[in-house]
Order: C-alpha cells, then structure tokens, then sequence
C-alpha cells in the first residue's frame, strides 16, 4: 500500500475537500476525457451540451459546500491547487451569464447552471455518500457521454469501476506499486514490524518510500506544504469579520491571539493558557477555510486545522524544535493518515467526523510524539489514544456550512492530540489496543452510524439551532 504524503496533504481550497475539491477535481477529469476524445455513444451526434446531478451528501449539503461553484469551475477547466481566487467570482458569473462552457479544444457548450446542476434530494447512488454524474449530450438531448464519480474524502475522486476494484483489491497506482518501496507496510502492525527489523523510525521509512515517486523533488515540496500551512495560519490571525454562509458566524481568530500575545510574559497567565494557543492555530485554519481560502487538506478540508496547529505549537511553544523536523512531522502524519485512509475512511460522509477530525488528531499526535522523540511504538499509542477518544463522532454541520461545530472542533482536535502525544511519552509504548484495531473500530462505527448523523444536515446540531 502506498498513499503520498502529497496524497494526504493537498494544497486546495475551502470549504470542503470531498464536497468543493473532491468535485472540482471530477468536473475537471471529465471535461479532460472529453477533450481526450473519450466517449461518444453509437449513433449520438456532436458534443453540444452538458449536466450535472449531485447526489447524497453532495446534494444535502452542496449549497453550504459551494459544491456548485466547484463544479462549475472545474468544468471551466480548473484544478483546486492551482485556481486563482481573486478570479474564481468573475469566472463564475461569466458562467451563470453566458450559459455555456467555452474552452480550448472542445466546441461551445451549452451549460446553465440554474438548469443543468441539479441537487437530487433522492437516494444516493449506491457506491457512496458523495455521488455525481456529468453527462455530455447532443443537441438532440442524446447522451454523448456520461461519468458517475464519488468524492470520497480528503480530496480524492473515483470512478464508479474505480471504486469497485478498489474494494476488490486492485490497485489504482500500478505504476507505483511497480517502485518495489522498501518500506511497503499497509497496516500499523507491518509498520511496527519494518521499523524494528530496519533499526529506522517511521518518518525514516515514509521518506525513503516517497523518494522512490519524488525524488529530488520530495524536500522542496515538503517546505511548499509547510509553507502554505503557516501561511494559511497567518493569514487566519490577521483577518476579522463575518464568515460567508448565513449563520454570521464571526471570526475570533484574530481576537483571541491579540489577547494571547498581550498576555505574554505576565505572571498572571495560567498555565492552561496553553490551549487557547493551540486552539486559536486551529481555528484560524478553518476559520479560512469556510471563507474559501487556501488550506491544506490534513486529511480533509473540514478537519484542516489540527495538524497545521500542533505543528505550529510544537515550533513555537516546544523546547529543542527545530525547523528541520517540521518534514518529519509531516512524513510521519501522513503515514498514520495513508493507514486510516487505507483501512477505513477519512470521509465525514461515510464516517462521521471521527474520520476527518479523528483521524487528523490521530495523525497530529504521531506526528509530535516523533519529533519530541517518540519510539515508533509510542508514536503508534499516541495516534491510537487520539483516534480512540473521537469515536462515535458524528458530522451535522449546522446549514451545511463547515463552520458549527467545526472549527472549534478543530481546537479541541489539537488540544487533544497533544495530550496524547504527551501521555504516550509518558509510557513505553505498550498498550491494550492496537492501532489497527481501533481504525476497524472507527470504520465500523462509522458504518453503523445513523445516516442523518453523516454530512446530510438532518440531524443533530444540524436541525437543533438556535430560534432567535
């Protein structure tokens, strides 16, 4: 098995990776097969028009998600890490205005979205909660071509094929699995195992496998990631105001590290104040995030936060951290994120939020419990102990908006993340329930879970709001 740590983290934007990037990212995939020639049903005239349907989750909560305007741009031909924000509007509108799609290689098509994107309130496909069909059609109505794809956390798409084979074993990186890694573990037990028979720690295993795919590349876009992260931070502490959306949620971001930072150097601060440094990282994190701005899958949009926050925390609160094992941090998060992704799911809409914040708190832990000088064991008990006490949590977004309970659910994401990276260094590493374990804990509770708790909007806090 074998996820990138550019697979984990992606540098996109807000406020959802399965419902804005995830869909952006299909919408742009189809119109590439369409200008790759694929398609074109017997006997169906030319290329003339196109429709999209979102269903489940997509549908649910696609307006606070700006699903929308993800597959509108998308089907401009944009990618999230590389759209121009300060673009984005007038290409929207250009749409809505125009009523076509009009790009290079392909004839003008006809595309109105008040028409042709439809929210389908109905059952969901069959294959996932985050299903979407795109169709091509000819100016008689006939279908050209048509491809149903499923966002299925974290910014990845499948194929309806694709996501059956992937539940079948085979592998949809051929090419990469054909490396021969030196390190090729699936489960944390195989990690544990390589890591004792090699004499190397885990963040020494994930870079050699990843330079066997990026090479010389692997260290530059590390710092690119780490990077945008801090800067997504910053950028969350110097901005106030009301979050788009409806609910007027208000920034706090800024406000509370000003308090922080006047604060500091007083006798007078308690040391619980600790927390409020880790939560006011995170929370700046999503806080741009639900403004649409550029963040860091880690693993998700919705659970972007908590990793950014402690490794924020840890290189600025934590004796002996050096910038030079921020690469490691991530290497080793993006490991513990590959096997949660791997063995269950990161989706909020298949999961609940015990997939997304659980299993970023998971991936934080590990991550500092490494670079504060962790044994491989203790960094497998500090992501278990952090993954164990997130389970059953569910995802009911009020409105749909990745912004109540979210953002502070990052905070608490973070806080608890370090107490488990510090309990683990407390201890040995021996402890009653393997990692493995509970992730197959977390899959299963997931799928046990009442589907108005994941991502539909219909329940929980979603529909207990406030009356006045």
């Amino acid at each position: 098995m074998f996820l990138s740590v550019f697979d984990v983290f992606k540098i996109g934007i807000g406020p959802s990776s399965s419902h804005t990037m995830g869909p952006m990212v299909a919408a742009h995939r189809f119109i590439e097969d369409l200008r790759a020639g694929k398609g074109k049903y017997p006997g169906c005239g030319p290329l003339s028009r196109l429709t999209a349907t979102l269903y489940g989750s997509l549908a649910f909560t696609g307006k606070g998600h700006a699903t929308d305007r993800a597959v509108i741009l998308g089907l401009c031909g944009q990618l999230p890490d590389t759209l121009d924000l300060d673009q984005a509007d007038a290409m929207e509108q250009a749409v809505y205005d125009q009523k076509k799609i009009i790009l290079d290689g392909l004839p003008e098509l006809n595309f109105d979205p008040k028409k042709d994107l439809v929210f389908d309130y109905g059952p969901a496909l069959e294959g996932h909660a985050n299903g979407m069909i795109l169709r091509g059609h000819d100016k008689d109505g006939n279908i050209y071509y048509a491809q149903t794809y499923y966002s299925v956390g974290g910014g990845f798409i499948m194929t309806d094929k694709e996501l059956e084979d992937s539940r079948h074993g085979v592998s949809l990186h051929d090419e990469k699995e054909a490396l021969n890694f030196p390190y090729p573990f699936g489960t944390a037990k195989e990690m544990l195992a390589m890591g004792l028979s090699s004499g190397k720690s885990i963040a020494e295993m994930k870079r050699a496998n990843e330079r066997k795919v990026h090479g010389a590349d692997l260290e530059p876009k590390l710092d690119r990631l780490i990077e945008t992260m801090n800067e997504c931070i910053d950028r969350g502490l110097s901005q106030d105001g009301i979050l788009p959306g409806g609910l007027k949620v208000k920034r706090r971001a800024k406000g509370i590290h000003e308090s922080l930072k006047a604060e500091q150097g007083l006798n007078i601060t308690a040391p619980h104040v600790a927390n409020d440094w880790m939560s006011v990282y995170a929370m700046a994190v999503n806080e741009e995030n639900a403004a649409g701005g550029r963040v860091v899958t880690s693993p998700t949009n919705g659970a972007a936060g908590v990793v950014p926050a402690v490794m924020r925390y840890y290189r600025m609160h934590c004796q002996g951290a050096t910038d030079a094992k921020l690469k490691d941090f991530l290497l080793v998060a993006a490991a513990i994120g590959g096997l949660i992704k791997h063995n269950a799911s990161i989706s909020g809409a298949e999961v609940g939020c015990q997939g997304e914040v659980g299993s970023a708190a998971a991936m934080a832990a590990g991550a500092l419990c490494a670079v504060m000088g962790g044994t491989n064991e203790q960094v497998e008990n500090a992501a278990e102990i952090a993954l164990e006490h997130h389970l059953g949590m569910t995802c009911d977004p009020a409105a749909g908006l990745v912004q109540v309970p979210c953002i502070e659910r990052n905070a608490l994401g973070a806080i608890k993340a370090v107490s488990a990276a510090s309990l683990s260094l407390r201890g040995d590493g021996t402890h009653f329930m393997p990692l493995d374990n509970c992730i197959q804990v977390m899959l299963e509770t997931g799928r046990d879970m009442n589907l108005k708790y994941k991502e539909t909007s219909t329940g929980g806090i979603a529909v207990n709001l406030p009356e006045c």
